[in-house]
């Protein structure tokens, strides 16, 4: 037997009412993953609604889990789905801060949460008893008694429907934060790409104020440092401070723009 117990840094920081700061790497490559942990962030985000290979692929997911586990980062994977089955396949291979995407309502909040836990709310929960790679096959004997309290789960609110059950959604036992997302939102709203439509700030607004009044913390986009502090100070605890690609994007279109030779072909 192996003692595999690694506390999740991530929810450790938000319990102690800190900010944990994390990148997007919209390339999904474990390399930028490890560059990611070697550079201090709290969590290197993934989001497979929106690209890299399929959640299902329990193969991928274990190559990105074990670069973020070297370097002692974590990951925080969004799923696309609000299927039981992903969110018991995804937490198996090993993540342990998951979030689902457009949920709408809470009773599929709520069935999500049971399946993430084996305990769930003072009764059994729906996590699925087995020795995947999360129990390191069989050989973790602290399993059971340690993977409920390490595993931080959410879910994004990015749709009216969610906005306007948002106090019954942070109600949901078992909810560790919510997301705020303001992109999927502006689409809800009819005001694609307006993300400072009052409409939109309106609805932003409304899901900060409930997780800021609950037990759930409250997650969200940094569009700029001024902005991420901002935020940090109005009670989010989970902050996005860049992408790998907008990182990438002025360093290298400054290096062609201070280049002095003739580059017109």
């Amino acid at each position: 037997m192996v003692d595999s117990h690694r506390e999740n840094a991530v929810r450790d920081r938000i319990e102690a009412g800190e900010v944990a700061l994390g990148v997007l790497d919209n390339t999904y490559s474990p390399t930028l993953i490890e560059f990611y942990g070697d550079l201090g962030v709290d969590f290197v985000w993934l989001d497979f609604e929106h690209g890299g290979p399929s959640p299902w692929d329990a193969t991928a997911m274990e190559d990105l889990l074990r670069a973020a586990e070297g370097t002692g980062t974590e990951l925080l994977a969004r799923i696309p789905t609000t299927e039981p089955e992903l969110v018991r396949k995804a937490l198996d291979a090993g993540v342990r801060n998951l979030f689902l995407s457009r949920v709408t309502g809470v009773e599929e909040v709520e069935r999500a949460a049971r399946a993430a836990r084996f305990e769930y709310d003072g009764e059994p929960g729906d996590r699925g008893m087995a020795n995947p790679r999360a129990r390191r096959w069989g050989l973790a004997e602290d399993y059971v008694a340690t993977e409920d309290e390490e595993v931080f789960f959410g879910v994004t609110v990015e749709n009216r429907e969610a906005v306007d059950a948002i106090d019954d959604i942070v109600a949901v036992p078992e909810l560790d934060f919510v997301f705020a997302g303001p992109l999927d939102l502006s689409v809800s709203l009819g005001h694609p790409g307006e993300f400072d439509h009052p409409d939109v700030q309106e609805g932003i607004e409304t899901v900060r104020s409930a997780a800021v009044d609950s037990d759930v913390a409250l997650g969200g986009l940094g569009f700029g440092m001024d902005d991420v502090n901002e935020k940090a100070e109005n009670g989010y605890q989970l902050l996005h401070v860049g992408s790998t690609t907008g990182a990438l994007k002025p360093a290298v279109t400054g290096w062609l723009d201070d280049f002095e030779g003739d580059r017109s072909r």
